[in-house]
């Protein structure tokens, strides 16, 4: 690299040490590090620093290969559930009414910020208010383990929902129409059967990462070529590639790169500048309005069939502002719709729910059971037919998570346990796979307390746990001690330091799957072949 291209850019190096400072310091409150990461950005921007090309770069690429990677992992179908289409539409209409409301009523106030601000003005604050942000839930649930669990699903929908209303407020902010060339882009789909073909086609490894960043970047210039939005292409190239067995591994093979990325974009955020007094007043006041928006997710949910459980889960998902509200608001500065001290408003008010949706996430579950009789009173009588509680009839034993080392699991002990043995797993996808090939096995969460409620445990004379996280077998194992199982459990790990934790908790035995796959392999070598050493 060239020593003057370093010198251009070196004051981009700062954002990486302060990126880091304060990334560890708010794990040690538990908090997720993009909490660091929204406060670095703040105090470079208090210090009269400049975010540079390459923050913004890195940054647009972030949430470029963050919508292609939601891509790979959606199904179409989902958005056509009722309980995400016509939930997002409601709740976005819902919210520009009310809020713009009680906005415009606030421009008679006399407080600087809402003077003169007209209805139309008013809508657009509102509108940007109305956003939950993709990039924080699609992480806690990555980390949570939870991208396929029902609430997550949800989730993941309403936000896709949200992220189209943004792209159509964007084409139209923009004052111009796609390009009549954009009617190509309907080639796409044809095409969808040759793309997954070259997937499939490159090996893992850095092929397999250069095949996915070319497939998501490519997929944004070729829609801004033709006057759409770039970062639209990405997620529909994501979604056209999703559905087979390459599409979760590309995905895998992304995400180091996507949390990198991802780190620029959560400083950038930062870079809209220090909020006055009343600036950070106001925003701490939509914080707490934030939690009315949550509520009416949750009532939206419950109003079309969802538990209790699925509601309050999928709505904390959603409670917080979102980034593309940031984006709607520069806009509107942009266009002299609203005074840039909005901006900065939105911004403070974006991580301070941040904040707040971190700590409630992490307790999500303990929430849940602490507030359940009041939720349960919400709930319709009819279900819908994913979000019923399961019955596992006789089953003595139970294996939940339904992977590679469960799914060995289950067919090492079918000889002994036949009919009375259940495999569960909150994948529908790896569920349908299962019972194509004969086993016995059901739809559940082992994290969901209604579950654990309907057990029959005098039935279950031992339960096995294969999960992703440690965080989530310790969830269920907390959902074991309420109930009156008095049977043993047993869990696979794939970290040594997930051992201690689980056997504190109580499992009874727990299998470090790559440590004891290596002691495997080596007996087995020993035992079949013969090697003489000189």
């Amino acid at each position: 690299m060239e020593l003057n291209l370093l010198a251009a850019h070196f004051s981009d190096v700062t954002w990486i040490l302060f990126a880091l400072v304060f990334g560890v310091l708010v794990t040690y409150l538990s908090l997720p590090p993009m909490v660091g990461y929204l406060a670095a950005g703040f105090v470079l921007s208090a210090l009269d620093m400049q975010s540079g090309e390459t923050l913004n770069a890195v940054a647009e690429l972030g949430v470029t290969i963050l919508l292609f990677s939601i891509g790979l992992k959606l199904n179409i179908k989902d958005l056509l559930r009722t309980e995400i289409w016509a939930v997002s539409i409601i709740h976005v209409l819902m919210i520009v009414v009310v809020f713009g409301s009680v906005i415009f009523v606030m421009s008679f106030s006399g407080l600087q910020a809402f003077a003169g601000l007209s209805v139309f003005e008013s809508a657009l604050i509102a509108f940007a208010l109305s956003f939950s942000s993709t990039v924080f839930a699609v992480k806690v649930l990555d980390e949570k383990g939870e991208m396929s669990s029902l609430h997550g699903k949800i989730a993941i929908g309403v936000l896709i929902m949200q992220d189209l209303f943004a792209v159509l407020f964007l084409t139209a902010a923009s004052g111009k129409a796609p390009s009549p060339w954009a009617l190509l882009l309907l080639l796409l789909i044809p095409l969808r059967p040759f793309l997954i073909k070259l997937l499939q086609q490159v090996s893992r490894g850095e092929l397999l990462v250069l095949s996915g960043m070319s497939l998501a970047l490519g997929g944004a210039v070729l829609f801004d070529m033709v006057g759409v939005k770039a970062d639209l292409g990405a997620l529909i190239v994501g979604i056209l590639l999703a559905g087979n067995e390459k599409s979760d591994e590309l995905a895998k093979s992304l995400l180091t790169f996507k949390e990198i990325f991802l780190v620029a974009f959560f400083l950038s955020i930062g870079f809209y500048g220090m909020p006055s007094a009343m600036s950070l007043v106001i925003a701490i006041v939509l914080a707490a309005i934030m939690l009315s928006k949550s509520y009416l997710f949750f009532r939206l949910f419950t109003a079309f069939k969802l538990r209790g459980r699925t509601s309050f889960l999928s709505s904390l998902s959603l409670s917080n502002y979102s980034e593309f509200g940031l984006i709607v608001g520069a806009i509107g500065v942009a266009n002299g719709w609203m005074s840039g001290e909005w901006l900065v408003i939105i911004a403070l008010a974006l991580a301070i729910t941040f904040t707040m949706s971190s700590l409630a996430n992490t307790r999500a579950h303990s929430l849940y059971a602490k507030f359940e009789n009041q939720l349960y009173k919400y709930e319709s009588r009819q279900r819908l037919p994913d979000d019923k509680p399961i019955e596992v009839g006789n089953a003595q034993v139970l294996v939940f998570g339904m992977g590679r080392v469960g799914t060995g699991v289950y067919d090492s002990l079918l000889g002994q346990y036949g009919e009375n043995l259940l495999g569960i797993d909150y994948d529908q996808g790896v569920i349908d796979q299962h019972i194509k090939e004969g086993r016995n096995v059901l739809v559940g969460d082992a994290t969901d307390y209604d579950f654990w409620e309907r057990l029959r445990p005098g039935s279950v004379k031992l339960i096995l746990l294969d999960m992703p996280n440690v965080k989530e077998a310790l969830a269920t194992l907390d959902m074991i001690k309420r109930t009156d199982y008095q049977g043993l459990i047993a869990a696979a790990v794939k970290h040594h330091d997930c051992v201690e934790p689980l056997k504190a908790a109580g499992v009874d035995s727990v299998f470090n799957v790559y440590a004891e796959a290596g002691s495997g392999f080596a007996g087995h070598v020993c035992e079949n072949l013969s090697i003489t050493l000189d």
